[in-house]
């Protein structure tokens, strides 16, 4: 009977204790907030960031960079409002044949659903960016959740489509806490390792500012976080595109890097 009872209890606890345990534990992480960064190399070098950026990411399944060995690139779009130039990205990467990922917020999703469909219906990722755009770090767990959930939800009703497996904290902010709680809810981290100030939409440069921005930027293994809001952007993109693929670059999906980081040796 002794020996029934410890069987029992040896299941309950290492198989439903850690289930409840990953709804619960979050008061367990740390909550200090960090605000995403890297060190730019020259010459097109790939990056590198904090040593304890890279910890959090590595310990709760996060990414910043791909294969920095290999001559591969992640275009990313944040897409917090519509500027009139994403139907004019789309078409360039559809030209292009490369993929891409939008990180939207709410107010994307409610605002522009043929854009989101069509995004859907080239190939491309849609990922979460959270519904108003809060630091996560200064929200509690249930906001965090309801900020997600929002996102995908509505993701659903409008396409069908029941999984979002990406996330782009808003402002790049982040703590433990918040990598530990959106990976217990499904959600893979994905900041980035090029970048430049391109949001600014009253301080466009033109197209050869941006070209010249990510060209110089850009190195093996790079997540590249691009504003569609920017109108540099959306003009420089074909060309972008063309000379990164003549100097021996090729545009991966963020699925792609997932299954190249979970295939055996």
């Amino acid at each position: 009977m002794k020996k029934h009872l410890f069987l029992i209890f040896l299941l309950l606890t290492t198989v439903i204790a850690p289930l409840s345990s990953s709804v619960t534990a979050t008061e367990n992480y740390s909550n200090k907030a960090y605000d995403w960064s890297f060190k730019p190399n020259k010459t097109n070098e790939p990056v590198t960031t904090e040593p304890l950026y890279d910890e959090l990411l590595t310990k709760y399944g996060g990414y910043f960079i791909g294969d920095s060995t290999k001559k591969e690139l992640y275009l990313t779009f944040d897409n917090g409002y519509e500027n009139g130039y994403t139907a004019q990205i789309l078409d360039v990467l559809k030209e292009k044949q490369v993929p891409a990922a939008f990180f939207v917020t709410g107010h994307y999703l409610k605002t522009e659903e043929a854009l989101i469909k069509r995004m859907v219906d080239e190939g491309h990722i849609v990922g979460n960016h959270s519904w108003h755009h809060p630091s996560l770090a200064e929200v509690s767990d249930e906001r965090l959740k309801d900020e997600l959930e929002k996102v995908r939800d509505k993701f659903t009703e409008m396409t069908g489509i029941k999984e979002m497996n990406y996330l782009r904290p808003p402002r790049g902010i982040f703590s433990e806490r918040t990598l530990a709680l959106s990976n217990e809810l499904g959600y893979t981290n994905v900041f980035w390792s090029m970048a430049y100030k391109d949001w600014e939409v009253e301080k466009q440069k033109g197209w050869k500012h941006a070209y010249d921005q990510i060209m110089k930027r850009v190195h093996p293994g790079s997540i590249m976080l691009l504003h569609s809001v920017s109108k540099d952007n959306a003009e420089a993109l074909g060309k972008v595109i063309d000379d990164l693929k003549v100097e021996g670059y090729t545009f991966k999906s963020l699925d792609d890097l997932m299954m190249s980081k979970h295939l055996p040796n």
